[in-house]
């Protein structure tokens, strides 16, 4: 990487991944991206690296998100996205944690991190140590939950309605009229076990071209 040459991303992550030692940094590359894996312990002092390091210079805060695999024992993957304008270059930064576990805050390397911190907290509970103002970001006071968990009801748990009396919103635990409605035979919810259904019985008057069978 001492020629003028622009390195490849496999020759960038390589670089990386020796500036950190010891396996700290695994470096992947798919769909022409690269993509650095990384322990949550380690995201700080990596991220600050790819900022001011002059063969990656990625001073360009793309995004921050969260991604839930609840079947895993650390169920969030954190993903950060850092674009480089000097290099024309963008590199993807993903850590692991579970919801016990926070993730040191990147807040004080980009101060643009601050509400993407807050929305993964807010939609997935994500905790982040060092942020400044760690609280909801979408969801309404006194809301439960992490509504982006694959675990979350679609119904949620709270319903939200204008009394026009009070001329105030109401917040009250969600009420579901049909919890024990019993669906009919032709319900997509319940599987079916009839041989037939109705109206085959007219694949047996008709043809397939419409006419009537002798």
């Amino acid at each position: 990487m001492n020629d003028s040459r622009t390195p490849t991303d496999e020759d960038l992550g390589a670089a990386i991944a020796a500036s950190f030692g010891g396996g700290a940094v695994t470096v992947v590359v798919a769909n022409d991206e690269l993509t650095l894996l990384a322990q949550a312990s380690d995201i700080v002092p990596l991220v600050t690296f790819l900022r001011d390091d002059e063969r990656c210079r990625f001073v360009a805060f793309v995004d921050l998100c969260g991604v839930d695999y609840p079947t895993r024992a650390s169920r969030f993957d954190v993903v950060v996205h850092l674009m480089s304008p000097k290099h024309n270059r963008r590199v993807r930064v993903k850590v692991q944690a579970d919801e016990d576990t926070a993730v040191p805050s990147l807040t004080g390397v980009f101060p643009s991190a601050n509400w993407y911190e807050r929305e993964a907290y807010d939609l997935y509970g994500i905790l982040f140590t060092g942020h400044p103002d760690l609280r909801r970001l979408l969801t309404d006071y006194g809301f439960e939950g992490h509504p982006l968990r694959k675990d979350f009801p679609q119904t949620g748990f709270v319903e939200s309605w204008w009394n026009d009396a009070e001329k105030r919103v109401v917040n009250q635990p969600v009420r579901l009229t049909q919890d024990y409605r019993d669906w009919d035979f032709l319900s997509p919810w319940e599987a079916m076990d009839i041989a037939s259904l109705p109206g085959d019985e007219k694949a047996k008057r008709f043809g397939a071209d419409g006419e009537k069978a002798s």
